[in-house]
């Protein structure tokens, strides 16, 4: 969140269907530099940062102060499953460089207490976060990528937690063959799905463990093709989602390189890989939120979204489109199937109770983070920064596609609903009519249909550089728009000159200051004919009487020819006569430029589908709006 920006609650009475969209802003409210903000998964707290303090509220009513942690650069935080711990990871800082030391930038805060309860040093933020069992009994941290060292924790004890004296341990079976992540089951029995990425030979491993006894894995898989894993269990900790990727396809088919998915059940009953019908990468899967099912979004565009059972069997194909995001409603009444980044922003909603028959389908172009309201009667769409930063803004729609309130704001960086319990809001057996729209998304439609109707009535013409708008005359692109130009107006293009020497546009030709002019290359062909009839002439003159004759053009090379050619081309250059199809400099240009942006369109399929991008391919997405800047000024159009 940038400088200026108020934090505030948004609190729409869905169950109601009555809205009020009151803004409440916390006191103290933010008045400096806010690196992040969040909601507890239970919605009770609400936290966020300042350059010297951690501000903590209670929403249980309207955000009032809780409590404020003195500590200064907090980078990024974290509440835990039930909210009684908040997470904090601060700037790293080297204490002694002789040995390494490092400064304990990791804290655990217990928000019954009001105290840290544990610290150890965390240089890299990257895979930072501890992990917490859905009781918060236990969490967990990674070490050296070889050991998960657990502990046991008391909400209500102040006492300080010994870091270096864990409770239970994990270790690697091989040392060189170190982890690279692990995820803790939620549920009542927790376990913990650990990935060993491939190495020298030996097949990848997703193995899972009952928390504390590691000695058997209760299901393991191998497989080949796996850098990289992404775990995603189910929300009652049965099964296991393992997305395995590679950045190089090996049959090189595919720029994004290779995923395959597998499923694992916690009782080893069962481990497969999931058969895809179709080639290309996995773009989205998701779990239903009564866990006895998924849904995947795989293949090259359009994609194809298939539903499995928790056994993997496939129930049911929506028709391919371009689509990469699929979101099941809390109550699984609804599935939202969407295609966002660098697709148009297509939103289809199918009733999953009834057959997946299809209830709307609307356009939310731009969206950058989507969600359903804890209801699941409304979604949430919004367009932050960085992704963009024009059109910053949020909308709310009912389940059935009217839009009913909107919001635009200079630079929005974070946004989202108030988690709340799903036991507060009855199910959803038929949705209820749409509520009368706010006056703010009345104005967005008029607007929008205003604008629609008049690029209805105004068709685009074909694209002109900005310096030949105006000009009556209308550039020629082939042969036979040359000759009938030629026959209409009576002009004839001056002879000699090509279409490779002459600037389209202004039908001058095309030099280099200081250069000699640029000489035709004469072709095999004619070099041949020429060295014929070279041949013929000297048989003809061994016979003849010799007499004295002016020498040829041919045989005596002078500037005249260049002058004749550079004389013929003034008349040509003031018809405004074009000639050939050649680029001009803005044309080049344009067509460099939409080259990036299909580069950039490439990699935000892949930050799309999940893959990490590297510092150079993030920068290069973020120069998208400068692009399309220069693109406007260079007068191209979409």
């Amino acid at each position: 969140m940038s400088k200026s920006t108020e934090i505030f609650c948004r609190i729409p009475r869905s169950v109601d269907l009555i809205h009020d969209f009151e803004d409440i802003t916390p006191a103290p409210k933010a008045n400096a530099e806010c690196r992040v903000a969040k909601y507890s998964s239970n919605g009770k707290y609400f936290a966020y940062t300042q350059p010297n303090e951690v501000v903590i509220l209670d929403t249980t009513t309207k955000a009032k102060l809780y409590h404020r942690i003195e500590m200064n650069e907090v980078f990024d935080i974290l509440f835990s499953p039930n909210g009684t711990y908040l997470c904090l990871w601060c700037k790293p800082i080297q204490i002694n460089k002789e040995n390494g030391t490092w400064n304990n930038n990791l804290k655990i805060f217990n928000l019954n207490t009001k105290s840290i309860i544990v610290e150890w040093s965390q240089r890299h933020q990257a895979g930072w976060k501890p992990q917490f069992t859905s009781d918060e009994k236990i969490f967990c941290k990674g070490f050296n990528q070889k050991e998960i060292h657990f502990f046991e924790i008391d909400s209500n004890s102040d006492a300080t937690i010994n870091i270096n004296q864990p409770n239970y341990k994990y270790k690697v079976a091989d040392p060189k063959a170190p982890f690279n992540c692990f995820e803790i089951s939620p549920g009542k029995n927790p376990s913990i799905a650990v990935f060993i990425p491939e190495k020298s030979g030996k097949p990848a491993n997703v193995s899972i463990y009952n928390i504390p006894n590691f000695s058997q894995p209760t299901c393991s898989k191998n497989f080949f093709k796996a850098e990289r894993c992404q775990l995603n269990w189910n929300c009652l900790g049965t099964a296991l989602l393992a997305l395995a990727s590679t950045d190089h396809d090996t049959s090189n088919q595919s720029y994004y390189g290779e995923t395959n998915l597998y499923l694992l059940g916690i009782a080893g009953s069962y481990d497969s890989r999931i058969d895809l019908k179709r080639e290309g990468p996995i773009h989205d899967i998701t779990w239903s939120p009564t866990a006895r099912e998924f849904a995947v979004s795989y293949g090259y565009m359009p994609s194809e979204t298939t539903f499995f059972d928790a056994r993997g069997n496939a129930i049911h194909s929506l028709p391919t489109a371009p689509r990469n995001t699929i979101l099941y409603s809390p109550h699984a009444k609804f599935v939202l199937v969407a295609g966002f980044g660098n697709l148009q922003g297509t939103v289809d909603v199918y009733d999953r109770q009834n057959k997946f028959s299809k209830v709307v389908t609307f356009e939310a172009s731009n969206t950058s983070v989507c969600e359903w309201s804890p209801c699941g009667r409304f979604i949430l769409t919004a367009t932050t920064s960085p992704r963009l930063r024009v059109d910053n803004g949020l909308k709310v729609w009912h389940a059935s596609g009217k839009l009913i309130y909107m919001k635009e704001y200079q630079e929005l960086y974070s946004i989202g609903w108030k988690p709340q319990e799903l036991s507060t809001f009855p199910h959803l057996k038929t949705l209820e009519p749409a509520p009368e729209a706010h006056e703010s998304a009345k104005e967005y439609l008029a607007k929008h249909a205003a604008k629609t109707n008049a690029a209805v009535k105004k068709p685009a013409g074909a694209y002109r550089p900005p310096h030949a708008r105006g000009s009556s005359m209308t550039p020629t692109s082939s042969l036979h728009e040359l000759e009938n130009n030629r026959r209409s107006t009576g002009i004839t293009p001056p002879p000699g000159l090509t279409r490779n020497g002459v600037n389209p546009v202004s039908g001058r030709p095309r030099t280099v200051v200081g250069a000699a002019p640029a000489v035709e290359k004469e072709s095999k062909a004619a070099a041949k004919n020429r060295r014929k009839r070279e041949a013929k002439k000297q048989q003809g003159e061994k016979g003849a009487t010799p007499e004295v004759a002016e020498p040829s053009p041919a045989a005596s090379p002078s500037p005249a020819p260049v002058a004749a050619a550079a004389a013929a081309v003034a008349p040509a250059q003031a018809s405004g006569y074009v000639i050939g199809n050649v680029a001009s400099l803005e044309e080049k240009k344009i067509r460099s430029l939409l080259k990036k942006l299909r580069a950039i369109e490439q990699l935000k399929m892949k930050q799309a589908s999940g893959e990490t991008l590297e510092d150079t391919q993030v920068i290069k997405i973020s120069k998208e709006d400068e692009i399309r800047q220069e693109l406007t000024i260079l007068g191209w159009q979409e």
